[in-house]
């Protein structure tokens, strides 16, 4: 299957899901560390590599081989290629198509590419140590979920079953293999087949299931938020400001052209420089009293003569903990006021054989600062159905467009639903059951079409996200929006009852709790490596290439 279509079958999967859409700090209260680094599970049908080749083999010696024992478990190499070639494939598709500035060869084995040469660390040997760290985390997460009496949800068995499905569709139908059984030993090496995938996610599931039931049972007082911001009392305010860098190397001037037709400069062009560009910076605080006026200069500056558009560059909403370290105490200071200016020197250090330190000025900083947030306003919640367009035409660039019939269609089914809203009793729990009933985003179809906490940084589509802020809105309230994916039956439920920067300390807090909590169940299971050299290290990732 060719890498366009493959982007292309991930674009089909994800057209009616909204769950792309939600905010950042919506997704770290969902996944936090137990998805990020413990539960790196690859449950979702990953297609975006050619991993896939032709294996033989009966695959009796992978499955009787022990890799890997946390306590009394052992994990044979056969479930050990599954950790393995599923780290890779989620670091490929994190990556995407920026995966050689990574430092991967994808043309040649990943046990002949070296990634750290004090060590002699190979690639194979930086994914066999995750695969094995993301072993020992779940199987200790695992086996303390079954002693206390947890099984498979329906639910999960289900999601299973979906995603077992999957692999057989796109084993037998774009890989053209006979089975599941022989498309997984394809993708994973001897002795893979469906019965050792399915009890490969299952102790994923029921390990997921039960650190997300602690997550969960975590709850945080008024007296606990306090403590947190008397520590820092800035840590959760978010700032804006404008700021335009001048380089001292655009100031520079004569210089030498030595024999491989190269330019230096010497010490007193260089200070030069710098003095040049210390001098521009500051003529841009003069008499400059907006940001129109302040780009105005910027557009008027010599070394701008052939960029006229030249502007200043505008940050909104930046938290305080995403500050540079070199500007942060400037524009955090609390005498701080609206249109207030300031040329900061961007500094550099560097130190010699003999231990001595250079300060080296590289250029300078122009910040115009226009205001502070301690995000203390209120959240919004909200339920939608989606009616999502269908059919649509392909375009050469891989969009798709749809057609005013199909639009109609799409918006005949919006107003079907919000008809059958109307005609029952009319309330958020009927509009729930409607959405998991009808709605086409699969992302909350089991919520009941419920998205939380929304601000207006959420990065939703921008007809959905101006729906939900409007302070206009009031509970109960419901309309129909247009979006590229179809029409949204919308209903305002109202407000979160935290506050945006009470919801990011308590979601620190989790952060932090849940952390230490995974990290004390993995450190009492002890792991034990026994034999790995039945995993395929010498993997190619784009053989064809």
């Amino acid at each position: 299957m060719s890498a366009s279509r493959k982007k292309q079958l991930r674009k089909e999967q994800n057209a009616a899901q909204m769950t792309e859409k939600q905010i950042a700090e919506q997704k770290e209260a969902k996944k936090l560390s137990l998805y990020t680094k413990v539960f790196t599970a690859a449950i979702i049908l990953m297609v975006a590599l050619v991993l896939v080749s032709t294996v033989t083999g009966s695959g009796i010696i992978e499955r009787n081989t022990t890799a890997v024992t946390v306590d009394n478990s052992k994990v044979s190499a056969v479930e050990l290629n599954y950790y393995y070639i599923d780290s890779i494939n989620g670091y490929v598709e994190q990556w995407g198509d920026y995966i050689s500035l990574s430092g991967i060869d994808t043309t040649k084995a990943l046990d002949e590419q070296i990634l750290d040469e004090e060590t002699g660390k190979t690639w194979s040997d930086y994914f066999l140590e995750m695969a094995t760290n993301n072993i020992h985390s779940v199987y200790a997460m695992y086996n303390k979920a079954v002693a206390e009496g947890y099984t498979l949800s329906e639910e999960d068995a289900a999601s299973i079953d979906s995603t077992i499905a999957n692999l057989q569709l796109y084993g037998t139908l774009y890989y053209g293999y006979s089975d599941l059984n022989a498309f997984l030993t394809g993708m994973y090496g001897r002795g893979a087949d469906e019965a050792s995938y399915r009890a490969y996610a299952e102790r994923q599931y029921i390990a997921t299931a039960y650190a997300n039931d602690h997550y969960e049972s975590l709850t945080y007082t008024s007296d606990d938020i306090a403590a947190v911001l008397a520590e820092e009392p800035k840590a959760f305010n978010s700032y804006n400001y404008n700021y335009y860098y001048l380089p001292a190397s655009s100031f520079l001037q004569g210089g030498t052209v030595g024999e491989d037709d190269k330019v230096t400069y010497s010490d007193e062009e260089k200070a030069a420089a710098v003095d040049a560009a210390k001098a521009a910076a500051e003529s841009l605080t003069e008499g400059v009293s907006t940001v129109i006026a302040l780009d105005k200069a910027i557009a008027q500056l010599e070394i701008n003569a052939e960029t006229p558009t030249a502007a200043s560059t505008a940050v909104t909403d930046r938290l305080y903990t995403e500050l540079s370290a070199m500007l942060q105490p400037w524009i955090t200071d609390d005498a701080r006021a609206e249109g207030d200016m300031t040329v900061i020197p961007y500094e550099s250090e560097s130190t010699d054989e003999e231990g001595n330190t250079t300060t080296t000025t590289n250029g300078y900083y122009v910040l115009y600062f226009i205001g502070s947030n301690d995000n203390t306003y209120k959240m919004n919640n909200v339920r939608h159905i989606l009616a999502a367009f269908a059919g649509g035409t392909q375009n050469e660039d891989g969009t798709v467009t749809f057609s005013d019939e199909e639009k109609a269609a799409a918006k005949a089914k919006a107003d079907e639903i919000l008809a059958a809203y109307e005609a029952c009793e009319k309330t958020e729990e009927a509009f729930a059951a409607l959405a998991t009933e009808k709605t086409d985003d699969t992302g909350s179809k089991a919520t009941g079409g419920l998205y939380e906490n929304i601000i207006h940084t959420s990065n939703y589509v921008e007809p959905f996200l101006n729906w939900c802020i409007d302070d206009a809105r009031t509970p109960g309230e419901t309309g129909i929006i247009e979006t590229e994916y179809g029409y949204h039956v919308m209903y305002f439920v109202g407000d979160s009852e935290q506050s945006y920067r009470d919801y990011m300390i308590t979601n620190q807090l989790r952060s932090e709790d849940m952390s230490a909590w995974e990290t004390e169940i993995t450190e009492a299971a002890q792991m034990t490596e026994k034999n790995t050299g039945k995993i395929k290290t010498d993997l190619v990732l784009n053989p064809g290439k």
